[in-house]
């Protein structure tokens, strides 16, 4: 039956290699991919699959549904369909959303035979505030029996770690007054924000090496003459758990509080983007991928162990079921991620090519998971034990 799955994805494959470089062409920011939007349920709709559109009324969030006559377990796919600010698809999300999609009609050519539902989850924004998150939180993956998504990369990688992240605001208000003529009766804003840096700065010798604090100043005041009465940062706060991260977000709370205390400045704190949990990679589930890959030549010498690439809204769907992230080779140069160079080389013939054996590779993987229940029985095992220990 893998066989008439490939065969499916290969009788689609231009169909959906236009798709996707449709996406890539039209990049979208999070929560404004209309046109992305349109043309992955559209699709899904020509395909057979039932949608539901605008999910917890987030204008581009779907959830495309195929349900077989026969009873068996659930699968997700995730497409993501983002882009970056000035850089555009330079993460391959326009060819994450299309491997799912991809993963999905495939599958869907033996479905009825084997049994069970396939769903397809489209999740804006996963570079700001993923829509995975409130997803998780409405309990839309808590009957998922197996999540998986593959992200595209200049190697392979097997499904590892992410940082669980918090995104952190600080608006900080003084009292204005002219620089030169009377600054003593002016608060500064911007002072609290410098100390505030500081603060953070020193307080990095006392944390863990997995802990990542990065910010900027996104507000600092309107004039050099001008004691700043208002100014903002940004910062990111991440640690490889969510336990830990906690942890170090109380500290730079404080760090926080004593700059306005050290100015005279009030604060005002405030998450200015979702908080994303850490990714608890089933183990089980990568096997069964790599055992995939394997089918298709790629050997596991081939295959690196899977690295922190940073924070992922997937993470909050690793606590309700198992899930794996691998990451797929798409380029032949080694260019990192969010880069102009990995942009411009996913949009090469070979990138497609990938990403139409990564749909593959993905739906021969739920294939295995509907057909073989101890492979299923492993997996929710090792889910249980992991979020027992988390």
């Amino acid at each position: 039956m893998k066989t008439t799955i490939h065969a499916t994805i290969d009788a689609n494959a231009e169909r959906l290699k236009q798709i996707s470089r449709f996406i890539g062409e039209n990049p979208e920011l999070g929560h404004e991919e209309f046109k992305a939007y349109e043309k992955l349920t559209k699709e899904l709709e020509y395909q057979g699959f039932d949608i539901e559109h605008a999910v917890l009324d987030i204008p581009t969030a779907f959830i495309a549904t195929y349900k077989s006559s026969k009873p068996g377990p659930t699968i997700a796919f995730l497409a993501e369909f983002d882009a970056l600010p000035d850089l555009g698809h330079a993460c391959g999300h326009h060819l994450i959303c299309t491997m799912s999609i991809g993963a999905a009609i495939g599958l869907k050519s033996v479905i009825d035979e084997i049994g069970g539902t396939i769903r397809v989850y489209g999740t804006p924004a996963e570079e700001t505030k993923g829509a995975k998150v409130p997803m998780a939180a409405a309990g839309l993956f808590k009957d998922v029996d197996a999540a998986m998504m593959a992200h595209p990369y200049y190697t392979y990688e097997r499904s590892g770690e992410s940082l669980a992240i918090d995104a952190i605001q600080f608006e900080y208000r003084g009292k204005p007054a002219h620089a030169a003529a009377s600054p003593h009766e002016g608060i500064n804003a911007l002072d609290a924000v410098l100390q505030l840096f500081n603060s953070i700065n020193a307080l990095r010798q006392q944390l863990r090496s997995d802990v990542r604090i990065h910010g900027i100043i996104a507000e600092g005041g309107k004039a050099a003459n001008i004691i700043p009465d208002y100014a903002v940062a940004q910062f990111y706060v991440r640690a490889g758990t969510r336990a830990y991260t906690n942890e170090v977000v109380k500290k730079v709370l404080a760090c926080g509080e004593g700059a306005a205390l050290q100015t005279g400045c009030t604060l005002e704190t405030s998450n200015y983007e979702y908080s994303y949990d850490e990714l608890l990679t089933n183990k089980t589930l990568s096997d069964a991928y790599e055992r995939n890959l394997a089918d298709f030549g790629i050997s596991e010498d081939q295959i690196e162990i899977g690295k922190d690439h940073g924070s992922l809204d997937l993470g909050n769907v690793s606590i309700y079921c198992p899930t794996i992230h691998p990451y797929m080779k798409v380029v032949s140069e080694k260019h990192l991620l969010h880069t102009k160079e990995f942009r411009d080389l996913a949009m090469l013939d070979q990138a497609f090519d990938a990403m139409i054996l990564t749909g593959k590779i993905l739906a021969s993987t739920a294939y295995d998971v509907i057909t073989q229940p101890e492979l299923l029985a492993s997996m929710k095992a090792e889910f249980e034990k992991a979020l027992a220990v988390k």
